[in-house]
């Protein structure tokens, strides 16, 4: 696994399956076009750009591009890292036919290819040991802390999603994901002591 510190920003839940099997990132996709209405995804890609910096990975068809320029005509350019996967013409194994263009996506490109997309935009693609490892909040923790399990839990989450700029419909799991990019535990604890109480 690579360890990236931006959080990387894919199209769809393909890209993210894909990607989740070589790096080590919060993962965050666009759903397609869907991210030109959904206001509250951009403002946590942007609140994400701010703090750790985004890496778009985007399929190289001219959807993909789309994509990518909305992204970057919303976010400094001192934010974002622009990694392009190559034209590759086939077909993802899980399509009946190719895409309109004929061109795989993220999804249908191989590790190496994926690897060196990366090494290209300047991400360093080496496994790094580390003898200090971040303590992360698991659901264990969610369900100590009342965020899960209780009558009030959904209410107690959905007031830390508004105001971290979390998506109102953020799974469980996909909100402690992002919570744990965002920040240590320490902090989120702390943080949502704060929160709760006021």
């Amino acid at each position: 696994m690579i360890k990236i510190e931006q959080a990387v920003i894919v199209e769809g839940k393909y890209d993210k399956i894909k990607l989740s099997n070589i790096i080590d990132a919060l993962i965050i996709e666009t759903n397609g076009f869907r991210i030109f209405k959904d206001k509250i995804k951009m403002n946590l890609i942007r609140q994400l750009a701010e703090s750790k910096g985004i890496l778009i990975i985007t399929d190289s068809d001219g959807a993909g591009f789309v994509i990518r320029n909305y992204l970057k005509s919303c976010i400094p350019n001192d934010r974002i890292i622009n990694a392009y996967i190559p034209d590759i013409y086939g077909k993802e194994k899980r399509k009946d036919k190719p895409s309109k263009e004929g061109k795989l996506g993220v999804e249908g490109m191989s590790e190496e290819v994926i690897l060196s997309a990366l090494k290209k935009c300047g991400i360093v693609c080496e496994v790094t040991k580390s003898n200090t490892v971040k303590e992360k909040i698991t659901k264990k923790d969610f369900f100590e802390l009342g965020l899960t399990g209780m009558p009030e839990s959904s209410n107690k989450r959905n007031i830390i999603k508004k105001s971290l700029s979390i998506p109102e419909y953020m799974t469980t799991n996909a909100m402690i994901e992002t919570i744990n990019f965002i920040m240590t535990k320490e902090e989120f604890i702390d943080y949502i002591n704060f929160i709760l109480k006021n």
